[in-house]
């Protein structure tokens, strides 16, 4: 009895996790796609009527915008912040004193929720109430920061926010590769003379690639599924200058009523995602296999 219990209770234990995962998220994955294939409105339908949601997807010109945006915002999001993660773990690599306390703060943006981070923005960038009424009354009464009500610029208002507190995510990924570098090989080529910006670029940073590729998957899901940063900060507005595909999703179930375009966006995020993170996952199998 013992030994029966040794080997099943692990699997017992873990068997209502498993079909709590298999039921409420492959199953309704299963039913989204199923949805997408109908006519489905305000109430799901279950009679397929082939891909007329996909067609009236791709023919609409809010989810072309809503598409557009997440390729611009995506870009810019993923790049600002590896790219000032990169910066900012190089400079806590030099052994400052005060590396904790900046750590910290650096990573501090991370552990407030994308609502606090969306509303504290809103403020920041708020033309009657942030920076543009704080600059106008130092008495530069010509200084503008519209960018929150300005349809060509609000994209860009949210990249700064995200940026803002992802980059500090990115920071500390970075930083922990930097450590992880062999010092022999870092001691070798400052006893050659090479500069240390050379030992960086050339030593360094090539060996931490697969970080690299780690800090590009984990910023990639979070701007396909960006939501409630958006929500906050500018509700998709002006007009649908800033909707990206999960505001369009939202919209689409909770206020226009339209299940079925609302699935058929879900399965074109899931296959977004999935183009991504397969081949990743692909990549680490087939290492660990080598």
């Amino acid at each position: 009895m013992t030994d029966w219990l040794s080997r099943h209770v692990p699997k017992i234990v873990l068997a209502p996790t498993f079909v709590a995962v298999l039921l409420f998220v492959y199953g309704f994955i299963a039913w989204t796609a199923w949805v997408s294939l109908t006519r489905s409105k305000l109430l799901p339908r279950y009679e397929i009527d082939g891909l007329i949601q996909y067609e009236r997807l791709f023919a609409s010109p809010r989810w072309d915008t809503a598409l557009s945006n997440l390729f611009v915002f995506g870009a810019l999001f993923i790049g600002i912040s590896m790219i000032l993660g990169l910066m900012l773990a190089i400079f806590l690599d030099q052994k400052i004193r005060i590396e904790g306390a900046l750590r910290t703060i650096y990573l501090y943006p991370m552990a407030l929720s994308m609502i606090v981070t969306g509303t504290a923005w809103k403020w920041i960038l708020n033309p009657g109430l942030g920076i543009q009424a704080m600059v106008q009354g130092w008495g530069f009464e010509s200084f503008t920061f519209d960018w929150l009500i300005n349809p060509d610029m609000a994209l860009y208002a949210i990249v700064m926010a995200a940026v803002w507190q992802a980059s500090g995510f990115v920071m500390a990924l970075f930083l922990a590769g930097l450590r992880s570098v062999d010092g022999e090989i870092i001691k070798a080529a400052q006893v050659d003379g090479i500069p240390t910006w050379r030992v960086y670029t050339a030593i360094i940073i090539p060996s931490m690639a697969p970080i690299f590729l780690s800090a590009f998957i984990v910023l990639a899901h979070l701007a396909i599924k960006s939501f409630d940063l958006v929500i906050a900060l500018t509700g998709g507005g002006p007009g649908y200058a800033t909707d990206l595909p999960a505001t369009y999703m939202y919209a689409m179930a909770f206020s226009r009523g339209d299940l079925g375009q609302a699935a058929s966006s879900a399965m074109i995020m899931m296959l977004v995602v999935f183009t991504i993170v397969v081949p990743y996952l692909y990549s680490e199998l087939r290492a660990k296999n080598d």
